[in-house]
C-alpha cells in the first residue's frame, strides 16, 4: 500500500515510521528540506535505539528506512492509496492543502486528517469528492501509543471508513471509531482532568504538587494534571480547551482556566520553556516542591481525587449518552490513548453508579453551576440498577 504523509514534524514522522514498519511504501512530504533532513536523522536515532534494546535487528532497521522516501513537492504523493495530513491545526491551511492534493491523487485515494479537534466535515467540504475524506487521529508518540481515533465525517463513504479501520488495524493499532464532534473521544472526555484540577487550585483547596500527588497516589495516574499540562505545553493545552469550549457553544463544562491562560501568556509553557506550573532543570526534569501539609492530608487527597474522577466519569458517560462512541471504544480511548490506569466507564462500575450520581449532585448543590450537571445516562443507569456494559 502506498502511503503519503503530509508534514514531517514529530507526528508526521511518527506516523511514517508506523506505516513503514507495517510494510507500506511511504512518502513523507514537507516543503521545508531542513525539516525532512531532521526527520530522517531522527528516525535513524530512534531505530538505532530499538536495536540497542533488542526490539529490532539491523536488517529490520534497513527495511523500515528503505520503505520511506522523503519528498518536497505535494505532487510526489500522486500514487498514494492513502494520505494522512499532520500539519498545523489551522482549518484554512488544511483545506488549502487538501484542495491542491486532490488535483494530484487518483479518485480512489483516501485523504485523511490527523487533526485532534477540528471538524472533519468542514475539512471534507474542501474536496470535490468529500466522501473520500476521514479523520485518522494518532496520539503522540505515534509509534508507541496504541490508540488511533478514526472519525468519519457525515460525507464519508462506508467503504472509506471500512478501509481506514482495516488499514490502521493492520498497522497493529487499536481503533476507536468516534463521531465527528469537538475533541472526538479523548480530547473531549479528558477535559476535566485538566479543568477540574485547575478549578481546585483556583479555589485555594490545594497547590499544584498536592493535586498531582492525589491523582497519582490514589488514582494510579502516571502523571498528575499539572505535570501533564507542562508536558503537553500550556499554550497547546489551553488552545485545545478554548477550541472545544467554543465549538460546544460555550458549555460551562469546558470553560478554560484564566490561570492557564496567564501562564501561557507569560511564556510559562512547561517543560519546553523550562518553566510552567513547575520549574525544570537543564535535563528537562521537573523540580517538584517538598511535600506540603495538603499532600499528607488523607481526607483532602481523597476529596481532590474523587472530584476529578467523578467529573471524568460523568464526561465519559455523557459521550456514550450522545453516541460519540461505543462504551468499549470510550474506555479503550482513555486507557490506550492517554494511558489512564482504568477505563472510566469500568471505573464507574467499580465505584458504583450511585456513588457517581451522589458525588455529581453534591458538586451541583454546592456550586449551582451547569458545569456540574449529572449525565442523564448515569441517572438512567441508577434507576435501572445496572452498570455499563463494556
Amino acid at each position: 500500500m502506498n502511503i503519503g504523509i503530509i508534514g514531517s514534524g514529530t507526528m508526521g514522522s511518527g506516523i511514517a515510521q508506523v506505516a513503514a514498519t507495517a510494510g507500506c511504501n511511504v512518502k513523507l512530504f514537507d516543503t521545508n528540506q531542513a525539516a525532512l533532513d531532521k526527520a530522517k536523522a531522527s528516525l535513524e536515532k530512534i531505530l538505532a535505539r530499538l536495536i540497542e534494546k533488542g526490539r529490532i535487528d539491523s536488517e529490520e532497521k534497513q527495511r523500515i528506512q528503505n520503505n520511506i522516501t522523503y519528498v518536497s513537492q505535494l505532487k510526489d504523493l500522486s500514487d498514494s492509496d492513502l494520505t494522512i495530513e499532520a500539519i498545523v491545526e489551522n482549518l484554512d491551511i488544511k483545506k488549502s492543502v487538501f484542495s491542491e492534493l486532490e488535483t494530484y491523487v487518483s479518485e480512489d485515494c483516501i485523504i485523511a486528517s490527523n487533526t485532534s479537534s477540528l471538524s472533519i466535515a468542514s475539512i471534507a467540504a474542501s474536496l470535490k469528492k468529500p466522501e473520500r475524506c476521514i479523520g485518522i487521529h494518532f496520539f503522540n508518540p505515534a509509534p508507541l501509543m496504541r490508540l488511533v481515533e478514526v472519525i468519519p465525517a457525515i460525507q464519508t463513504s462506508k467503504a472509506v471508513l471500512e478501509t481506514a479501520v482495516k488499514t490502521i488495524s493492520d498497522w497493529k493499532k487499536t481503533v476507536a471509531i468516534a463521531k465527528d464532534t469537538p475533541g472526538f473521544i479523548v480530547n473531549r472526555v479528558a477535559r476535566p482532568f485538566y479543568g477540574e484540577a485547575l478549578r481546585i487550585y483556583e479555589e485555594g483547596i490545594a497547590d499544584f504538587a498536592s493535586i498531582d500527588a492525589a491523582m497519582k497516589k490514589l488514582g494510579g495516574f502516571k502523571m498528575g494534571p499539572f505535570e501533564l499540562m507542562d508536558f503537553i505545553g500550556n499554550d497547546v493545552n489551553y488552545t485545545v480547551t478554548e477550541t472545544v469550549f467554543t465549538a460546544f457553544y460555550f458549555d460551562p463544562r469546558y470553560k478554560p482556566s484564566l490561570t492557564q491562560k496567564r501562564f501561557a501568556e507569560a511564556g510559562y509553557l512547561g517543560r519546553k520553556s523550562g518553566k510552567g506550573f513547575y520549574d525544570y532543570d537543564s535535563n528537562g526534569k521537573a523540580v517538584i516542591p517538598s511535600a506540603t501539609k495538603e499532600s499528607h492530608d488523607t481526607k483532602l487527597q481523597e476529596q481532590i481525587f474523587n472530584r476529578v474522577l467523578v467529573m471524568l466519569i460523568n464526561e465519559a458517560a455523557d459521550a456514550l449518552f450522545l453516541n460519540i462512541a461505543s462504551a468499549e471504544d470510550i474506555d479503550n480511548a482513555m486507557t490506550k490513548g492517554v494511558n489512564y490506569p482504568k477505563g472510566l466507564l469500568a471505573w464507574a462500575n467499580e465505584k458504583g453508579i450511585a456513588w457517581c450520581v451522589d458525588h455529581m449532585d453534591e458538586l451541583y448543590n454546592t456550586y449551582r453551576e451547569d458545569r456540574y450537571r449529572c449525565s442523564p445516562l448515569l441517572r438512567k443507569k441508577l434507576k435501572e440498577g445496572v452498570g455499563f456494559e463494556i
